[in-house]
C-alpha cells in the first residue's frame, strides 16, 4: 500500500499540489496503469477545482488531501473547512445539455470513479473518491 498526504490553502494554493502528490505516488505504484491513473486522477483535480472555485468561507480555506493506492483500490480523502456545499454525490446526476454553462463537475466525477461521497464532519467537509482496480 503506498499513501501520501498533502496540506494547502486556497487561496493561493491549488490544483497544483494535487499533481505533484499523485506524480510522487504514482513513481510508487508502477502497476497502476495509464487509463487507471487518468481516470482517477482527472476526478480528484476535479474535485478539488470545485472546492477551489466553488466553497465558500470568511477565511482561507485548509484542504488536507490523503491518497491511498493498493492492489484493490485507488481512494482519496479531501477535507476542506469550507461552509457545507449544496451538493448531493448520492444520486447519480446526468450530464447537463452541451450548451449548459455549469453543472458537469459532478456527473463528471461520477462517471470516472466507482465511489463519490461527502459527508459534513466536525464542521468540515468530508469528500471521497475511489476507483476499484481490476483484479490482477
Amino acid at each position: 500500500m503506498s499513501e501520501r498526504s498533502v496540506v494547502f490553502r486556497t487561496p493561493p494554493d491549488g490544483v497544483e499540489t494535487v499533481h505533484s502528490a499523485l506524480e510522487t505516488l504514482w513513481q510508487d505504484r508502477t502497476d497502476v496503469d495509464e487509463m487507471e491513473r487518468m481516470m482517477f486522477e482527472t476526478a480528484l483535480v476535479e474535485l478539488v477545482s470545485n472546492v477551489v472555485q466553488h466553497a465558500s468561507s470568511t477565511t482561507t480555506i485548509i484542504c488536507e488531501l490523503s491518497l491511498v493506492a493498493d492492489e484493490h483500490v485507488l481512494r482519496a480523502t479531501l477535507v476542506d473547512t469550507a461552509d457545507p456545499p449544496l451538493v448531493d454525490t448520492e444520486t447519480v446526476v446526468e450530464m447537463p445539455d452541451e450548451f449548459a454553462e455549469s453543472g458537469r463537475g459532478i456527473p463528471f466525477i461520477q462517471a470516472l470513479v466507482d465511489t463519490f461521497e461527502h459527508e459534513r464532519e466536525h464542521g468540515r467537509n468530508v469528500w471521497t473518491i475511489a476507483k476499484h482496480r481490476p483484479a490482477p
